[in-house]
């Protein structure tokens, strides 16, 4: 079992349940699953800028990422309907758990100019979306290696009902929040 697991489950828990009276522990809301996303727009003229992604994306997230394609298509962007541009990873359990310990621990804070995060991010059912604009703040990449900088969403889905559940549980487990 993951450190940041026992934590939740030692600290986090009964913290929740005194602030928010929960009457039972299944009340208190949870991380429930990590989706990373990679959009590669530029795929459609160049293929292995999307391999290079799904590469990257495996080594941040230590697991192999979906491609995602074209659900219509857009002649504006020159897109076509099943062509491939981007790819995901959904991470539960303890990967998911460790990935948002290193998020959170090691790769924030080596974002440069970084104030903390934005409270305003929360969706209104307590989930959290992160955009990183370098995938390189990751330390599992290696920068001599990388061809293009690409960036990538982190969406941090919650069981909490609200935005004030949600924000309460994420800063209770480190996320570094503005003031």
């Amino acid at each position: 079992m993951s450190q940041l697991k026992t934590y939740y489950e030692k600290e986090v828990v009964p913290k929740l349940i005194e602030n928010f009276n929960f009457k039972s522990t299944m009340q208190v809301p949870r991380l429930d699953k990590i989706v990373l996303n990679m959009g590669v727009g530029e795929a459609n003229q160049n293929i292995k800028l999307l391999d290079a992604a799904v590469e990257e994306l495996k080594i941040i997230s230590g697991q192999k990422p979906v491609i995602r394609r074209a659900k219509k298509s857009i002649a504006a962007f020159k897109l076509r309907e099943g062509q491939p541009i981007g790819c995901m990873v959904t991470l539960r359990r303890n990967r998911m758990y460790d990935f948002y310990n290193k998020l959170v621990n090691v790769a924030l804070p080596r974002v440069r100019d970084f104030r903390g995060l934005s409270a305003k991010a929360l969706d209104g059912h307590g989930n959290y979306t992160i955009g990183i604009r370098e995938q390189i703040i990751f330390p599992e990449i290696e920068y001599d290696k990388i061809d293009k900088i690409k960036g990538l969403n982190v969406t941090i889905v919650t069981t909490a009902k609200n935005n004030k559940e949600g924000k309460m549980l994420l800063k209770l487990l480190g996320m570094p929040f503005r003031n």
